[in-house]
């Protein structure tokens, strides 16, 4: 996926901005980005507190580790029971 030019931060920054009445197509103008994408970070990161922002990008790498743990520990399962099926 590609990165992005703007941090969490600036974004919730300029949706900040838009909160406060400033127009879409000015905004727009201003950081060089398009309608779309503002839309698209008001359903996404809308209603946010940078605190909130890091807290949930904390969690979303917690949650990667913990998927990545739980797949290593089904995997040896699924080993210990092909090699008890085959022993009996």
């Amino acid at each position: 996926m590609r990165k992005s030019r703007f941090t969490e931060e600036q974004i919730v920054g300029i949706l900040q901005e838009y909160a406060a009445g400033a127009k879409v197509s000015e905004l727009c103008r201003k950081h060089g980005m398009s309608d779309a994408t503002l839309y698209k970070w008001k359903a996404k990161y809308g209603g946010m507190t940078v605190s909130e922002l890091r807290r949930l990008k904390d969690l979303e790498v917690e949650n990667s580790e913990l998927k990545r743990l739980l797949a290593d520990a089904m995997l040896d399962n699924a080993g210990l029971k092909g090699l008890l099926a085959k022993n009996s």
